[in-house]
Parts: structure tokens; C-alpha cells; sequence
């Protein structure tokens, strides 16, 4: 394995080259992203009644980790290309491939690198990403209003129970101990024609069905409304329709969603999209790895040939490709038509088999 990498002195030259290139263009776009982000946004913040700037930078907050893992793999794309096109130019890649170093030789040091930069994208996609995205989501549905604080609680859930439909507000806790609270029950005839709304701001679990109080009845016929005690609705109504209904892949971690699958999968639920999610979030940090290598049609050729900015194309088009086909993927496998681990996988196979056979054809 030491004999596959250049001298240390070389390989931790092409690592730094590499990695300041990378993130010094990720923090070029993130300014930039940030800052068009901000002028669409800014707007609707500053809209509600008390928010000022301390809002205006919390939004930021939570928005900036979004966009820094989003771009990232971008980032090192370009990295890649601007790194092995200097070189290039520079007679250096001439200079390692005299000295009896083979392609593969000379990205060694920015794959190992790249290696480094997936395992930081995986930790921090897992542990900062999924923590902001999930806050963000419950700000932005309230319209930015006071931020919830409760970041576990699930939010205006849709059941269905015989004809009637319960509309939930908010829902904490999990199993016997959840809690509802603005519960609504639309009262439907069996012809589907509403026959009037029972309201209360508490719902707890009861025997085979849900508990609410102190409930309020509005009834459509007659437009009375009427105070009533305690209320017995939902039956048949299972805990995980209410704390399961809406589970979002990107506002979880590695764990939180896996067993937020589980549960779904005891509970009969299909779970094909989120199990397309959960292997994705194991795939996506891995694209940094394959960046290199689609990159590495730059570092090769002569570069008083006139092909050099040809070759650079050529690398941005492939790294392009490669998430064009594997945001199509997802979607395909979010749809049902592809299985998750295919979904997930198929486009990093795909490219890292492509970026092989460029390499060999083109150096090798």
C-alpha cells in the first residue's frame, strides 16, 4: 500500500493543494448562495411582527449548514479540476509521471483526501444538518413566527378515522404517553358531507381510542355551538398514525431515521422511500470520493496542446452528470420505480465504473 501513493513530501503537497482549493471555492459559494438566499428570504422574516435582525441571523444559521452540504461535493469537484489543471500547466504532473508514478499514483493522495472530506460531510450531515433542517422546517411553518421549541413534536397531522377526519396540531411523546394538543375532529355524514367540527386542546390516549378535552362542538345544520366535557373519538385509531405520519429523511439522523423505519415497518407502513433516504445518506458524502477521479481528465495531456481547457469541460461535465443522475435516482426511487439500495447507489457505481474507463483510456 506505500508503494501505490507518491513520496510523502508529494503526496501531502497534492493533499493541501487540493483541499485548499476545495474549501476556498466552497466558501466563495456559500457567501454568495447565503447571501441570494438572504435577499428571497430577509422579506417574510422581518415581516413578522418582533423578529429584527437576531432573527434575521438565525435564519442564517440554521440555513447556512443546508447549503455548506449541499455544495460541498461541487466544491471539490472544482478543487479537484482547478488542482490537477495547475499542475498541468505548471509541468508538474509531466515531471511525477517521468519519474515512473502511474495516473492512479498521482490522484492517490487527493482520494485519500477526499476520503477525509466524506467523513466529515457524513458527521456533519448526520449531527448539525439534520438538527437545523428540522428547526428551520418548523420556523418556516409558522411563517416564521415564535420558533418552536420542542424539535421531536410532529405537526399538523391528518388522520382518518371511519368518516371522520382529526386534524392534530402538534403531537409529543411516542406510544401510550403521546399528547396531542388543537385537536379538530371534522364530523362527516356517510355521504362525505361535513356535519359539524368537535374542537379541544388536549388529546391523550384512551382504551381503543383518543380522549379529548374540554371540547367544543360546532354543528353545521343548526350553526349552534356547544360546550361539552371530556370526548371519546378516533377509534381504531393507532398511536403511530398520529407520531408517524409524517416522517422527513432530512430533518433525521442515520439512527433517528432508521428507527423511524422500524416502527413504520411494525406498523405495516410502506417504507421503500425512506429506506432510498437512509442508504443515500450514506452514498451522498461518499461523492466526494469519486470527484477526483471524474476530475482527472484535467491532469493529463499536453498543455501547450490547446486541450487543456477541453479537458477541464470534459471533468465539470462528468462531476455534473453524476449529480444529475443521482438526484434522478432518488426521485425514481422516491416514486417506487426504483428499490432503495439502487436508488441510492446506482449512480455512484455508474460514474465511479465511468471515471475508471476515462482514466484508463485517456492516461493509462
Amino acid at each position: 500500500m506505500k508503494g501505490f501513493f507518491p513520496s510523502r513530501t508529494v503526496a501531502f503537497y497534492m493533499a493541501r493543494l487540493f483541499l485548499a482549493r476545495t474549501f476556498g471555492i466552497l466558501a466563495g459559494l456559500v457567501l454568495v448562495l447565503q447571501a441570494l438566499d438572504l435577499l428571497s428570504e430577509s422579506g417574510k422574516i422581518l415581516a413578522v411582527a418582533g423578529n429584527g435582525d437576531a432573527e434575521v441571523w438565525r435564519y442564517v444559521g440554521l440555513r447556512l449548514p443546508q447549503i455548506v452540504a449541499t455544495f460541498l461535493p461541487f466544491s471539490v469537484l472544482l478543487g479537484t479540476i482547478l488542482t490537477l489543471i495547475t499542475m498541468n500547466a505548471n509541468s508538474e504532473v509531466i515531471a511525477l509521471k517521468a519519474a515512473g508514478l502511474s495516473a492512479h499514483q498521482l490522484l492517490a493522495p487527493l482520494i485519500l483526501a477526499s476520503l477525509g472530506v466524506a467523513a466529515i460531510t457524513f458527521v456533519f450531515t448526520d449531527r448539525v444538518v439534520s438538527r437545523s433542517t428540522a428547526t428551520l422546517t418548523q420556523w418556516q411553518r409558522v411563517n416564521y413566527g415564535p420558533l418552536p421549541v420542542d424539535r421531536g413534536e410532529r405537526s399538523n397531522v391528518w388522520v382518518l378515522s371511519g368518516q371522520d377526519l382529526i386534524q392534530v396540531d402538534q403531537i409529543k411523546g411516542r406510544g401510550d404517553q403521546a399528547q396531542l394538543g388543537g385537536v379538530t375532529v371534522y364530523v362527516r355524514s356517510a355521504s362525505g358531507g361535513l356535519r359539524g367540527l368537535l374542537t379541544a386542546p388536549n388529546g391523550r390516549r384512551a382504551g381503543d381510542g383518543w380522549r379529548i378535552w374540554p371540547t367544543k362542538r360546532f354543528d353545521v345544520a343548526s350553526g349552534r355551538v356547544t360546550m361539552e366535557g371530556a370526548q371519546i373519538v378516533g377509534r381504531g385509531v393507532r398511536t403511530d398514525q398520529f407520531t408517524l405520519a409524517t416522517v422527513d429523511a432530512d430533518s433525521l439522523s442515520f439512527g433517528a431515521l432508521r428507527s423511524a423505519i422500524d416502527d413504520l415497518q411494525e406498523a405495516g407502513r410502506p417504507v421503500k422511500a425512506l429506506e432510498g433516504s437512509l442508504w443515500h445518506k450514506l452514498s451522498a458524502p461518499l461523492s466526494s470520493i469519486l470527484m477526483p477521479l471524474l476530475g482527472a481528465v484535467a491532469a493529463f495531456g499536453i498543455a501547450r496542446s490547446g486541450q487543456l481547457f477541453v479537458r477541464a469541460v470534459i471533468g465539470m461535465g462528468l462531476g455534473f452528470a453524476y449529480f444529475v443522475a443521482d438526484n434522478f435516482a432518488l426521485a425514481m426511487g422516491n416514486l417506487g420505480a426504483y428499490p432503495p439500495f439502487l436508488a441510492a447507489w446506482a449512480p455512484f457505481l455508474l460514474f465511479l465504473l465511468i471515471g475508471e474507463a476515462v482514466l484508463l483510456r485517456t492516461e493509462e
